[in-house]
């Protein structure tokens, strides 16, 4: 029996071992943008590619049907599900895209990872050994943001190539955004109808698996993840995602900016191939202070609003 069909088994002991082999351990899944402007269709070759690297025991699902998934779809062999609702703008549902990929997967373990996300080998293995750990969990953490212009070669060596380019020119992202999520299949069963894209959703996330008593796990002393830069072409008026209308609407959804975590939230970090709790810093009390005293009711005046708004911008400059 091979080390990972026993390890299948450490998790769920009552399966079967022949149903275990015909399933696979983790479904990752993804909405792509549109494969029409050069440079984002490089990027997202990349991604997806770097995805499959991780091997048979990862399925690949692309959810959405922007212009050039057709042919992604049958040059990488993944799977499709194109019929994802969408709001009155045209945007993808957050609800819709994970109930798809729920419902067409039968891995033990979800991941939702941007599509311009480039994966290593340790991605696998730090849910392998989370699973191991809890069985309530949600994990997280920091990217490195790295300029991408060109088809990877994914030869055997492609991973230390791309780590020593990562470390001699990527610049590693604040704690403010997540661009992916681990978690076990029946998590995240109810979720509001977040525009896909646009901010404020994977902040919910946070806050959420923080509210049902999860485990809010920072894997990023473990994991380097890469996000390979890019403009904001694909968004009205080339503007960011933040400053958008739907943003606001997500964080309506997500019941108002109090409730907007970030990976500074994580009530767990995972090192050395442990779940442990974090360590007592600054930057950590500050975050703790800003979400105390943040008002609930996101007027921006008040003393609580105008303190909230220091503390953010101090633990801005200091990470």
């Amino acid at each position: 029996m091979s080390a990972n069909l026993k390890q299948d088994i450490a998790i769920n002991p009552e399966s079967n071992p022949s149903e275990l082999t015909k399933m696979t351990f983790l479904t990752i899944f993804s909405t792509p943008k549109p494969f029409t402007e050069p440079h984002i269709n490089i990027i997202q070759r990349n991604a997806i590619k770097s995805w499959q690297q991780l091997g048979q025991d990862v399925e690949v699902i692309l959810v959405g049907e922007e212009e050039g998934m057709d042919q992604i779809v049958k040059g990488f062999g993944v799977k499709h599900l194109p019929n994802v609702e969408r709001n009155e703008l045209g945007t993808p549902l957050v609800s819709s895209i994970f109930r798809l990929a729920r419902d067409a997967s039968t891995s033990p373990f979800l991941a939702y990872v941007n599509a311009d996300i480039l994966l290593f080998p340790g991605f696998l293995l730090v849910a392998r050994q989370v699973a191991q750990q809890s069985s309530h969990f949600l994990i997280l953490g920091q990217r490195w943001d790295l300029n991408v212009e060109e088809l990877i070669n994914f030869d055997e060596d492609w991973v230390a190539r791309m780590r020593a380019r990562v470390n001699r020119h990527g610049k590693y992202h604040a704690p403010s955004g997540s661009d992916y999520f681990i978690f076990p299949r029946d998590a995240f069963a109810e979720i509001p109808d977040f525009a896909i894209g646009r901010a404020g959703w994977d902040n919910w996330m946070i806050y959420h698996a923080r509210q049902q008593g999860w485990l809010v796990i920072d894997a990023t002393p473990s994991l380097m993840i890469v996000h390979q830069n890019h403009d904001y072409h694909h968004l009205p008026n080339g503007q960011p995602h933040y400053d958008l209308e739907e943003t606001k609407l997500n964080a309506a959804l997500g019941g108002g900016m109090a409730n907007m975590y970030i990976t500074l939230d994580a009530n767990r970090v995972f090192e050395d191939g442990r779940i442990r709790r974090p360590g007592i810093s600054f930057v950590r009390v500050l975050r703790t202070l800003e979400r105390w005293i943040q008002p609930r009711d996101d007027i921006h005046q008040g003393i609580r609003y105008r303190v909230a708004r220091r503390l953010r911008r101090l633990r801005r400059k200091l990470v």
